[in-house]
């Protein structure tokens, strides 16, 4: 495959400074396969080094997927040695999502399964439309959530949630995730990626420190003890309280204007 082609499965675009990650493999549902997760963990890569991106919005061309999950007629056929192979290049995919230090937003529409809904549960916030599908089925083809899904479901819906889905291996329509706390936000068929992008240029116009300092808190702080987070909280609270941002901000508000977070 062609690096333009490689390119091509996920597109990286900008709006002011809210960055667009697009899954671009419609003809396979967004399926991850080698090269799209090589091309992913490069985005991110880029990404997060961007210091002019405010926030990160995850979305797909196709509005029948979000992602399906990994490419198993790619991995038909894989010996044991070829899977462990692959292993770092999947995990770098989720490790990179993870540690952006600017606020993430997936738009789902459609499919979410595997991988797919965990590339949704590494991002800070889910908004889905009434056609999201969501589910973690590994167990139904003999493998284990990878992609941080055991842990990230359980830490954002509960363990008995987690365990209903995990193990089972079903899927979920919009209206119980939302219940069930899969999601953050259900909106209108096709409203999605809209949505997840004004929620993204919310964000983006709040001091730009303080988010990646109130996101480290809360990222480092969960499943601590509550005095280890509110430790981390204070140590947040005064890097901001002490930079610019916070006299422009309070200056902005007393003015009644657009704070300039330079």
């Amino acid at each position: 495959m062609g690096n333009a082609e490689t390119a091509s499965l996920v597109e990286l675009r900008t709006d002011g400074d809210v960055a667009e990650i697009v899954l671009n493999r419609p003809g396979q549902l967004n399926a991850i396969s080698s090269a799209m997760a090589t091309r992913l963990a490069a985005v991110t890569s880029e990404v997060g080094r961007d210091r002019s991106v405010r926030a990160v919005v995850v979305s797909s061309s196709n509005a029948r997927a979000f992602c399906t999950g990994a490419d198993l007629k790619e991995r038909n056929g894989f010996t044991d040695a070829e899977m462990s192979a692959q292993r770092p290049l999947i995990r770098a995919v989720f490790r990179g999502l993870l540690d952006l230090p600017v606020a993430t937003v997936a738009a789902v529409a459609g499919f979410a399964l595997g991988g797919g809904y965990e590339i949704a549960l590494s991002c800070d916030l889910i908004v889905a439309d009434e056609t999201a599908v969501l589910g973690l089925p590994e167990v139904s083809v003999g493998l284990v959530p990878g992609g941080g899904g055991t842990q990230l479901l359980l830490r954002r819906a509960g363990p008995a949630v987690a365990a209903d889905l995990v193990l089972t291996g079903r899927r979920v329509e919009a209206t119980e995730a939302l219940r069930l706390g899969l999601v953050d936000r259900l909106v209108a068929p096709g409203e999605a990626r809209s949505q997840a992008l004004a929620i993204g240029r919310q964000i983006a116009a709040n001091s730009p420190l303080a988010t990646r300092l109130a996101k480290r808190a809360m990222r480092l702080g969960a499943g601590r003890s509550l005095e280890e987070g509110l430790e981390l909280e204070q140590e947040a609270w005064e890097e901001a309280a002490r930079s610019p941002g916070r006299r422009e901000g309070i200056e902005a508000f007393v003015e009644k204007r657009t704070p300039d977070w330079a």
